[in-house]
């Protein structure tokens, strides 16, 4: 990551929002979703990455029935860093509709990680764009730590990590005994030197081990390309796994909340045309990966 800071754009009306173009079923989950504000309330890190993003819960809610959602998990964005208190806010105004993903120090206690237990959430997010510059070796004993930490409480793991990284660390990944999911497809990046051959030991890695990947932040991987850029990396993911594929909608799109919420979520059927494996990905691997 550079040290630009991004100017985070205001949200898109939600009357202007893409209705669904198919059938969403009920219960369907966006597992991708975070949540942000007020910072007189909420502050910041130090140096965040970018300017405060207009992604108030009450904006979310609004929009879920347009788009046929019923379910959702907030996931800590690096904004807040380890300081999770506006997503457990959030979390304790949704009615039991979302879960949480949150990020921790490695010092925290056990007591902390029950109280966010009980508060909804399942999984913390492992932040390795932060660590890219470790060893190996330092990267896999945090993330073997990390699981440690998580395992009585059912939790998974979530990284958040350049593709070059998940490259590297397929191996060691094979190895843990904990479920974890990637995110944005495994953000394998033609700009970072990934190629076919990683992309696939990455499925081999989903199909016979406990790795998911989410069907996430398309425009992250395309870049100025367009959506059509990644329809064959997401139509691998859905025809290799798709008890281990889920759908997340990236909201607010940091940093740029003019992106259409409604366009993204029309992007399923074209990377899933069967109905029953759409049911799947929005609805049966989230309940079982979230406990909803």
């Amino acid at each position: 990551m550079n040290d630009e800071i991004l100017t985070s754009l205001p949200m898109r009306p939600i009357d202007t929002t893409e209705r669904p173009r198919f059938a969403v079923p009920a219960g369907a989950c966006d597992i991708h979703m975070h949540v942000f504000g007020p910072s007189a309330r909420f502050p910041s890190v130090a140096k965040p990455h970018y300017t405060l993003p207009d992604g108030e819960l009450n904006h979310y809610l609004k929009l879920m029935p347009v788009l046929g959602l019923e379910r959702f998990v907030i996931v800590q964005p690096s904004f807040y860093g380890t300081d999770n208190a506006c997503l457990l806010e959030a979390l304790a105004k949704t009615d039991g509709k979302a879960r949480g993903v949150v990020m921790f120090e490695p010092d925290i206690s056990d007591t902390e990680l029950d109280r966010f237990h009980a508060a909804g959430v399942r999984a913390v997010r492992l932040d390795l764009f932060k660590r890219a510059q470790q060893p190996l070796s330092e990267i896999q004993a945090y993330v073997a730590a990390t699981a440690t930490r998580v395992a009585r409480l059912g939790w998974h793991l979530q990284f958040y990590v350049p593709g070059y990284i998940v490259r590297e660390l397929i191996p060691f990944l094979g190895t843990l005994e904990v479920d974890f999911v990637i995110d944005h497809m495994g953000y394998m990046l033609e700009e970072d030197g990934l190629g076919p051959a990683d992309f696939v030991r990455l499925l081999e890695l989903t199909r016979r081990g406990r790795c998911w990947l989410k069907l996430s932040g398309p425009y992250r991987i395309a870049k100025e390309r367009g959506y059509g850029a990644v329809e064959h990396i997401a139509r691998q993911i859905v025809a290799t796994a798709p008890d281990r594929a889920l759908w997340g909608s990236d909201w607010p799109h940091i940093p740029n909340s003019q992106r259409d919420t409604g366009e993204l979520l029309n992007l399923l059927p074209i990377w899933s045309p069967n109905e029953a494996v759409r049911r799947q990905i929005l609805v049966d691997n989230p309940g079982r990966l979230f406990g909803f």
